[in-house]
C-alpha cells in the first residue's frame, strides 16, 4: 500500500473512531496521533496532499484507489453528504489543526448546508481546504495553484490510459473507463455548460484523444437530452469513444495532409471504418457489441452514401448517427495545424446542406435545439458594437441565446435576448484572433 492511500485509510479511520467515541476519547487521540504521523512522513516528500472523491471513489493525482473505496465506502459517502468532495492538505498542518479538522466534520450534516470551507476557517485551521469538486479550464492557473483537480483533464488521463492499453492490446479494466464517463455524466446534469464550453473551445491540440472525448461528451450529453436511461448514456459514451479508433494505424502524415488527398490516400482513410470495427470486436466481451457498431457506421451518412459501401443497403444504427453529428461538430468546431477552424454559424450551416443526406434531420434538429448555435463561452459582437459573451441557450430561437454584455464595461448586464428585440448577435470573435482580449470574461 502506497504512502498515498495509508493517508487516506488513517485519515478515514480517524474520522469512523471520532464518530464513534467523540473527539475527546483517547481512542480518538491514539488514532489521530497515528493519522498525523503518516501526514507527517508524507509532508517529507511534497508540499500538499490533494484527494478526490470522483463518484463514490477516492483519487489522488490519476490514480484511483478501487479497493481501498471500497473498504472506505461508509466514510467516502459520509464525506459527500457534507458537499467534501476534496480535500487538500498542505505543508505545515499541525495534529491540533488536523484534530480540529475531524471534529468538525463528525458533527451533524446539518453545519454543512453551506461552504463547508467556512466550518474550517472560523475554527482557524489554516493548512487544509476542502469542498466541491469543480470542473475548471485548464488554463485556470488559481485552481490549478490551489491543487483542485480538473475533472476533463482527469477523464482525458484515464481516457488515454485506456485507449493507449486497446492499441496495445493489453487488457482494460472497464470499470475505470465507465467511471469516469459515469462522472461525466453526473456533472453535466449540475454542470452542462462548464463541461461544454471545455469542450467547444477552439485549440490547436490535434491530439486524436481530445476529439475522441469531446465527441463522447457530446454523445453522452446529446443522448442523455433525448432521453436515454443513464446506462445506455454510458453504453454510447463507451462507443462514441472509440469511433475514430481505426484511424490509430493510419499515417498522421496522411490524416493532417493540408493539400489535396490522392485517390489512394483518401481510400486508406475511409478504411479506419473497417479497421476501427475489426479492433474493437476483440473487446466485445469487456466492452460490448455498439463500440464495433459505431465505429463501423459513423460515416455511413443517413442516406447510406457514405463508407463502407455496403452490398446490402441497411439503415444506419441511432447510436451511429448521433455519434456522426457529434463527430461532425466537433471536427469543424477544433482548430487544428492542418485546417482552419469554422465559427458557430459556419458550422450550422455546413451541417444543415448535409440534413436529410448525411444526417437524420430529426436528430440534427433536436442537436442544436440543445446546443444552440452560438455555443456557451462564444465571444460574440453584438449590432451596437458591444461585446458580449454567450451564457445559456434558448432551446425556442437558438439564434437569440441569454447573453452577458461586457464590453464597454459600462454597459454590462445580462440580456435574455428572446425578450430585449433591440439586441441581436452579428457576428461571432475568433477566441484567437479578435476575441482573445474578452477571454477572461468566458
Amino acid at each position: 500500500m502506497s504512502k498515498i492511500e495509508v493517508v487516506f485509510k488513517e485519515l478515514l479511520t480517524c474520522l469512523q473512531t471520532a464518530k464513534m467515541y467523540g473527539p475527546l476519547h483517547p481512542m480518538f487521540q491514539k488514532s489521530l496521533d497515528k493519522a498525523y504521523a503518516v501526514f507527517e512522513d508524507v509532508f517529507n516528500e511534497r508540499q500538499e496532499v490533494v484527494i478526490g472523491i470522483i463518484g463514490e471513489e477516492l483519487a489522488f493525482e490519476k490514480e484511483i484507489f478501487f479497493d481501498l473505496g471500497k473498504l472506505l465506502r461508509s466514510a467516502i459517502l459520509y464525506l459527500k453528504e457534507r458537499n467534501i468532495e476534496r480535500l487538500a492538505f498542505y505543508r505545515g498542518l499541525s495534529k491540533e489543526e488536523l484534530g480540529k479538522f475531524i471534529g468538525i466534520i463528525s458533527g451533524p450534516k446539518e453545519d454543512f448546508k453551506n461552504d463547508p470551507q467556512q466550518l474550517l476557517d472560523l475554527a482557524g485551521i489554516e493548512n487544509i481546504n476542502i469542498g466541491k469538486l469543480k470542473v475548471v479550464d485548464r488554463k485556470d492557473k488559481g485552481a490549478s495553484e490551489a491543487g483542485q483537480p480538473n475533472l476533463y483533464d482527469f477523464s482525458m488521463d484515464k481516457v488515454a490510459q485506456v485507449v493507449s492499453s486497446v492499441l496495445n492490446l493489453e487488457k482494460i479494466d472497464p470499470r475505470t473507463l465507465k467511471l469516469s464517463l459515469s462522472n461525466i455524466i453526473d456533472s453535466l446534469s449540475v454542470q452542462r455548460q462548464e463541461l461544454l464550453k471545455l469542450a467547444t473551445v477552439k485549440r490547436y491540440d490535434a491530439e486524436v484523444y481530445v476529439h475522441m472525448l469531446n465527441v463522447a461528451i457530446f454523445s453522452m450529453y446529446f443522448s442523455s437530452r433525448l432521453g436515454f436511461e443513464k446506462n445506455d448514456v454510458m453504453d454510447i459514451g463507451v462507443a462514441a469513444l472509440f469511433h475514430d479508433i481505426g484511424k490509430m494505424y493510419i499515417s498522421r502524415k496522411t490524416l493532417h495532409k493540408p493539400d489535396k488527398l490522392s485517390e489512394q490516400e483518401f481510400d486508406r482513410i475511409k478504411s479506419h471504418t473497417v479497421l476501427g470495427g475489426e479492433f474493437m470486436f476483440k473487446y466485445i466481451e469487456s466492452l460490448g457489441i455498439l463500440p464495433v457498431v459505431v465505429s463501423f457506421e459513423h460515416h455511413l451518412k443517413y442516406n447510406m452514401s457514405g463508407y463502407p459501401r455496403l452490398p446490402l443497403l441497411r439503415k444506419q444504427h441511432t447510436i451511429s448517427s448521433i455519434v456522426a453529428i457529434c463527430d461532425v461538430y466537433d471536427a469543424l468546431s477544433q482548430r487544428r495545424g492542418y485546417k482552419q477552424d469554422y465559427s458557430p454559424d459556419v458550422v450550422y450551416n455546413i451541417m444543415n446542406k448535409e440534413r436529410g443526406s448525411s444526417f437524420d434531420p430529426e436528430l440534427l434538429d433536436k442537436f442544436f435545439q440543445f446546443m444552440g448555435l452560438w455555443p456557451v463561452g462564444s465571444v460574440v459582437a453584438l449590432n451596437d458594437a458591444s461585446i458580449a459573451i454567450v451564457r445559456e441557450e434558448n432551446e425556442s430561437d437558438i439564434r437569440r441565446p441569454k447573453i452577458e454584455v461586457v464590453s464597454p464595461e459600462d454597459k454590462k448586464r445580462l440580456v435574455d435576448l428572446i425578450q430585449d428585440n433591440s439586441l441581436s448577435i452579428e457576428r461571432y470573435l475568433n477566441p484567437w484572433k479578435e476575441g482573445k482580449e474578452y477571454l477572461r470574461f468566458a
